[in-house]
């Protein structure tokens, strides 16, 4: 079907405006498919430059299972006529016209759309919408473009026992009197954009409240009541402290009539931002025990989600080349107003370990584009599709957050809200966002964002100290075209072996400057103390010696991770050697105090040092250093006090494991000596690690089932089956993944999760090739959603050889490859690259 391209919504936004949307949904229908009728209201005019009178040609979008009638100012339109997803809309005259369509429309499995889930635990069902990009048009017909904001109201026919959420607040106002099923209304919303409208219906749990005069909820399965319960106060004084704070800055009020929060079922992205009715995957109800970092995690995604409010909601994106404004925004807002309101405070650690480097490794693969592209490089909904990536969330919050260091925040915020107030209910660009800055400032911010919003690529910054007697002098030395105001910290060593900090600098990026210091330099130099910049940052030869001896010593956990994401860096661009990182992880992270940098340093040494960037041979010896370094984390928590802590070492443990004894025993004993008692995720983790080592099978995997029926244990025991090392169970596995079109997106992902193994490489040898070929058919028959989780899941990233590099390539010519799938496998294919070249390296 075609994508609608910018030049297309331009045209029908001079044509066309639309006041409301009256749609009915019947979900009563059964499993597969659902009744929905449409009534659109909206005025037609003449183009500019066409003479009055001329009349107007158009088409509204729909992907119906089955299109039952169209009328037009009630006459009847041919059903015949819908030429893939549009129907022509000709001969319109300028004034008012009513649209009214009837459809039936078909349930996803895939999370696009209505999504529809049978809770494997009680068999209750849920459907929820995800209308994003051109995903409204399989629930309802639509002007399917983000400048056609319009009014939106819901009439909902469900089971007798369910509830209907919407955007506005909804009220169940009557029975069918054949069956029961309740009729539900949802009021009018103010006007928004079509992929903001949202419905969710199914027998919630929830748990309602009242705010600043303002209703809140929160809902989820019944089967997760339990564990909402549990944290409901936590997200619910998240969701109130933000809001509360959101007001502080902003001056626009929060535009809608509620605040719902939704945790639904196979649900494809972190959240959804829809006003007054935010959706999330309900991995954020947590069944088994977390990290601290993990909710804070989940209390960001809140944030994040309630900055969209402003930031995309109430003033929306003319066109998808401006998601920065969404994105960057609340990613941005998310972690600094959580930094502000909540009790976690160090946010931007997280930021700088997980997010920061996820912008980095994006901008740094072909794929990378502008965090504001050129309007060209966006022509169309597809290719917009592709840039919801580290580049538009990270680099931008990023590079606002170096926007913020250098503008000042006073300055900052009263941009924004002159940007709020010109714009509210509609829709701006950069240029208008540029414009509300400008207002409140004499700096060139025209031309900062020219520099930083329309060029791609990363910076590096490197100092160059040189000693002479009596004193120093440091120069930075800049490789890359964007102006940096960053921090500088100067630690000395003390004599117990500890650094202590100096002095902290500010210097602006690029200067001819030579900084000129009396007295001895110190042992660590840090070049964006603070992580205020965004720029690879690189370490002088004393500063590395320094950092490899003495890491755990840095003050400051944002300090300590600007360190680690130097040393990671250099490792990716084999200017340490892996092993070295490994190395520095098992001699501090045993010490190291912050969570999130434990963590990521286990992840990127489990996932990337171990499994890709050593060689093979080099390993088994890696996931024993990887073992030890979760025992002595675990020796460490024996006392307790830092449970946190203590689960990430047992996860660990449990991942690295390259014998079963000791996981047998634990779960044989259901907890790990001293604690913790095992949960569901841990005993899933545990037995997915077994099958990978042959130490379980089909009786063990389906006896865990049986215990925990759950949509987690669904998941679990499909990851269980597909790492069993033998043929029987790869071939079946390959069977649902490529050839069964029922499987759901989370239980594909889950498949192919346990499918590839670096264990056992030569078992799945043959399949290396067949993926391409595969997966490209598959893309092409289910959609960008399953296309996007082969691409990211079913990769053989394990495979590190020329082979699988030059088949994924071969396959990039493959004019069936749609663009989804392409952009994962030319970033899956550019990071397989990397690999090789960090092991040629280290075996040079």
């Amino acid at each position: 079907m075609p994508a609608l391209t910018r030049n297309e919504a331009q045209l029908r936004a001079q044509l066309i405006d639309v006041q409301h949307y009256a749609v009915t949904l019947d979900l009563t229908g059964g499993e597969d498919t659902f009744e929905s009728t449409t009534v659109i209201r909206f005025t037609a005019r003449t183009a500019p430059d066409t003479p009055a009178g001329t009349s107007v040609d158009t088409f509204v979008e729909l992907k119906p299972d089955e299109l039952h009638s169209a009328e037009l100012d009630g006459s009847p339109l041919d059903p015949a006529d819908l030429a893939d997803n549009r129907l022509a809309l000709t001969g319109l005259g300028e004034g008012p016209h009513e649209l009214r369509l009837a459809t039936r429309m078909r349930y996803s499995r895939t999370g696009e759309g209505l999504h529809r889930f049978t809770d494997p635990a009680d068999g209750e069902t849920y459907v929820y919408t995800q209308m994003f990009m051109d995903d409204i048009q399989r629930v309802f017909p639509a002007f399917d473009q983000p400048d056609l904001k319009a009014v939106f109201e819901f009439t909902v026919t469900a089971p007798a026992h369910w509830t209907v959420l919407a955007n506005g607040i909804t009220e169940r106002t009557g029975d069918r009197d054949t069956d029961g099923a309740g009729i539900w209304k949802s009021a009018p919303t103010p006007v928004i954009s079509t992929y903001l409208a949202a419905v969710a219906a199914g027998p919630w749990h929830s748990i309602r409240t009242e705010h600043a005069g303002l209703p809140f909820g929160i809902h989820c399965r019944r089967s997760l009541a339990p564990h909402l319960d549990a944290d409901a106060d936590e997200i619910l004084s998240i969701t109130t402290d933000c809001y509360d704070r959101y007001h502080q800055k902003f001056s626009e009020p929060y535009p809608f009539d509620s605040y719902d929060q939704a945790f639904v079922p196979e649900f494809n992205a972190g959240a959804m931002e829809n006003p007054g009715l935010v959706t999330f995957r309900d991995e954020f109800v947590f069944r088994s025990a977390v990290t601290d970092t993990e909710r804070q995690t989940r209390a960001m995604v809140i944030a994040h989600e309630m900055a969209h409010m402003w930031f995309g909601d109430l003033v929306t994106l003319r066109w998808w080349d401006d998601i920065w404004l969404n994105e960057s925004f609340a990613e941005y807002m998310g972690y600094q107003t959580l930094t502000e309101a909540t009790r976690f405070t160090g946010t931007w650690t997280e930021f700088g370990v997980t997010r920061k480097s996820w912008g980095y490794d994006a901008d740094q693969r072909p794929t990378t584009h502008p965090v504001a592209p050129d309007p060209d490089a966006v022509p169309d909904t597809a290719s917009a599709l592709l840039n919801f990536d580290g580049i538009s969330y990270a680099k931008g919050a990023s590079a606002l957050r170096q926007l913020v260091a250098w503008l000042g925040e006073k300055d900052f915020l009263a941009g924004i809200n002159t940007h709020f107030s010109r714009h509210k209910f509609a829709n701006a660009s950069l240029a208008d966002f540029v414009d509300s800055l400008a207002a409140h400032t004499d700096r060139d911010v025209h031309a900062w964002a020219e520099i930083w919003l329309r060029t791609t690529g990363i910076d590096t910054l490197s100092p160059r100290v040189e000693e002479s007697h009596g004193g120093w002098t440091l120069t930075v030395d800049h490789r890359g075209t964007r102006p940096h105001h960053i921090g500088v910290g100067l630690y000395d060593r003390e004599p117990d072996a500890t650094l202590e900090p100096r002095e902290l600098l500010t210097v602006d990026v690029p200067s001819d400057e030579i900084l000129s210091f009396s007295g001895p330099r110190p042992a660590l130099l840090l070049l964006n103390d603070g992580d205020f910049g965004y720029a690879k940052v690189r370490l002088d030869e004393t500063s590395v010696e320094t950092a490899l001896r003495q890491l755990s010593a840095i003050p400051g956990a944002l300090t300590r991770a600007v360190v680690w994401n130097s040393l990671r860096d250099m490792v990716r661009d084999r200017e340490l050697e892996p092993a070295a990182y490994l190395a520095t992880a098992e001699a501090h992270l045993p010490e190291e105090a912050d969570l999130a940098i434990v963590q990521g340093v286990l992840a990127f040494a489990r996932l990337h040092i171990a499994d890709r960037y050593l060689a093979p041979e080099d390993r088994t010896e890696a996931l024993a250093t990887l073992t030890s370094l979760a025992r002595a984390l675990l020796r460490r928590t024996e006392d307790g006090s830092d449970p946190g802590l203590r689960l990430s070492a047992v996860r660990a443990h449990i991942d690295a494991a390259t014998q079963p004894d000791t996981l047998t025993a634990w779960l044989e004993d259901d907890t790990v000596p001293g604690g913790p008692e095992l949960d569901p995720e841990l005993r899933w983790r545990i037995l997915a690690r077994l099958s990978v080592l042959g130490a379980v099978g089909e009786r063990e995997i389906d006896a865990a089932l049986a215990a925990d029926p759950s949509a987690t244990g669904q998941e679990g025991a499909a990851r269980c089956r597909a790492a069993l090392p033998t043929a029987e169970a790869k071939a079946a596995a390959w069977e649902r993944l490529f050839r069964d079109d029922s499987l759901s997106n989370y239980l594909f992902s889950a498949t192919a999760q346990g499918f590839w193994q670096p264990e056992q490489a030569e078992l799945v040898r043959e399949y290396v090739p067949r993926f391409y070929t595969e997966a490209i058919a598959l893309g092409a028959r289910r959609g960008p959603a399953i296309a996007e989780a082969a691409g990211r899941y079913a990769f053989p990233g394990h495979a590190v050889d020329e082979d699988n590099l030059g088949a994924g390539q071969a396959a990039l010519d493959d004019p069936a490859l749609v663009p989804a799938l392409r952009r994962k496998l030319v970033d899956q294919l550019d990071d397989l690259a990397r690999a090789l070249r960090v092991r040629d390296r280290a075996r040079a």
